[in-house]
């Protein structure tokens, strides 16, 4: 509703009530102690093989899926990394990688972000895991949820009916076990920002998973391949740890396995 003052012209909408959900999640996170990882990884390779995947079988395949397929394989080998407290003296450490992800969708004419989980992100293939979102962006939806998830939209309605204080004692306690805590968010999540504009640098995001991944974008930089100096694709990307889980070495030799995967083109090799 849009209303003139003489401050000038002004628009005043309607607060989306599917958003409470992300903001109480947030807000929970402040209480972490994470440490944060600014790098830039060479794609190149791993793009070249994406095309040549696209012009041999005429079908378009995800660069998001390929770089979850990544993250999945190197969280599987240093599982420390997405590992969550239990109680206050014990950390349960896991075999599966859940990955949230976030899918934008037009629901009422309104543009939302909605979450969607990738379970077992580690046992499944590129292909399975872009044919999986792929999914969700087509799945029909009428309230922002999780997408996959169909006996959470239900819940979700009956949560963002309570007070802000009821609301955050009670996910505060759901968070409080990491098993459920796994089963609503997963353990990584990735956010995609860079895909939003053509800004070249490294987004600063708020989490309250164990690992998080705030994805930039792509850009030719120079770089040296065998003593030559050629021009690479550089894609940049924010890493945030929960230091209370793990520490700089574990951190350090995932960041390092994560960009030998990335870097040879892990999953695409012809």
């Amino acid at each position: 509703m849009k209303k003139e003052h003489n401050i000038g012209i002004y628009n005043i909408s309607r607060f989306q009530r599917d958003r409470i959900p992300t903001l109480d999640f947030l807000a929970l996170g402040d209480n972490k102690h994470y440490v944060k990882g600014l790098i830039e990884l060479d794609v190149t390779k791993g793009r070249s093989y994406i095309a040549k995947y696209e012009e041999e079988m005429g079908i378009k395949l995800s660069f998001t899926a390929w770089l979850l397929k990544c993250i999945a394989e190197a969280a599987s080998e240093h599982k420390e990394v997405h590992s969550m407290m239990m109680g206050r003296k014990r950390i349960i450490t896991f075999e599966d990688v859940d990955i949230s992800i976030t899918v934008e969708r037009i629901i009422k004419g309104i543009s939302v972000v909605i979450p969607l989980v990738i379970r077992k992100a580690n046992e499944k293939t590129v292909r399975q895991i872009h044919e999986e979102i792929r999914a969700a962006q087509s799945e029909k939806v009428e309230t922002a949820t999780v997408l996959g998830e169909s006996k959470m939209k239900k819940r979700v309605k009956f949560y963002i009916s309570f007070p802000k204080s009821l609301r955050r004692f009670f996910i505060k306690r759901v968070l409080k076990n990491p098993l459920k805590a796994k089963q609503l968010m997963g353990t990584i999540i990735v956010t995609s920002v860079g895909m939003f504009g053509n800004l070249h640098g490294w987004p600063i995001p708020t989490t309250n998973h164990p690992l998080c991944f705030a994805v930039g974008r792509i850009t030719k930089k120079p770089g040296v391949i065998d003593n030559n100096v050629e021009i690479r694709d550089i894609l940049t990307m924010t890493i945030l740890f929960n230091h209370d889980v793990v520490d700089g070495a574990p951190a350090t030799r995932f960041v390092s396995h994560l960009g030998q995967l990335v870097e040879r083109g892990f999953a695409l090799e012809q």
